[in-house]
């Protein structure tokens, strides 16, 4: 089941409205005293359903979590469509300039303050939510996947997991590095990262940044899972593919 409503995010678009959406697993009503863990998710409008997708496919996450029967709820937001880089600078931790883009101004930090301190709270208030850190994980592709990667770094204290599908690391990687250098994390942070091996060529130095972001998050003791997805590319239906991959490293147990 996923429920789908109407929001607004004052500090980032006034009154103008987005759609929220939720992710129910089917045992949800038939066990009225279960929690769940909670997977964030970036671009919520590519998440669940292909009419609502910008490129007329989504992820197809419901299929997937109804067929296995995953113990778990998701919860994504739109996008900011506004043609003047809205997508871009919400999910984008840093200030950057691009030669096609013009200046784009990284608003990602007032993105997750948002979704940790007004979302967050209305998922744990109106659903049966594991709300610790340990239950509560966080997900993108692209500019979503350079926020997961983000989020789990700079809101460790937030977020024990995440996967970061096809990152833009291109945005900022020194700054990147950075934080990955500096981050306070915790020894159970697990972090899930791919590209597509079709991705490869998008932007320059793309296979020495993912190189270099890799080490580094090993170095740091992060417990991470890196692949170049055989034939990958940068689209909803490649990223579809992927569930099974980041999702079973995000509700491993040993």
């Amino acid at each position: 089941m996923v429920h789908v409503w109407d929001i607004t995010i004052p500090e980032l678009t006034g009154d103008e409205t987005r759609k929220a959406y939720v992710y129910l697993p089917e045992s949800y009503d038939w066990e009225p005293g279960r929690r769940y863990p909670v997977l964030y998710m970036f671009d919520g409008h590519n998440v669940f359903f292909d009419s609502h997708a910008t490129y007329g496919k989504c992820w197809g996450m419901k299929e997937y979590l109804d067929s296995t029967g995953t113990p778990l709820i998701v919860a994504a937001v739109e996008c900011n469509h506004s043609p003047n880089n809205g997508r871009l600078s919400e999910y984008s931790p840093y200030s950057f300039q691009d030669p096609k883009l013009g200046k784009v101004v990284g608003r990602g930090k007032e993105t997750m303050e948002w979704l940790i301190h007004t979302f967050k709270e209305e998922i744990d208030r109106n659903f049966r939510t594991l709300p610790e850190r340990e239950n509560t994980f966080i997900a993108g592709s692209s500019m979503g996947g350079l926020m997961s990667l983000y989020a789990v770094l700079e809101y460790n204290r937030v977020f024990s997991r995440g996967a970061a599908l096809s990152p833009s690391i291109w945005v900022a990687p020194g700054k990147i590095r950075n934080l990955i250098e500096h981050a306070k994390l915790q020894p159970d942070t697990v972090l899930y990262m791919d590209y597509g091996s079709r991705e490869m060529n998008f932007h320059p130095n793309m296979l020495q940044q993912f190189r270099y972001v890799t080490s580094q998050l090993l170095e740091r003791r992060v417990m991470l899972e890196c692949r170049i997805v055989p034939g990958g590319n940068h689209c909803e239906a490649s990223w579809e593919k992927q569930i099974p991959f980041f999702l079973n490293t995000l509700l491993y147990q040993p």
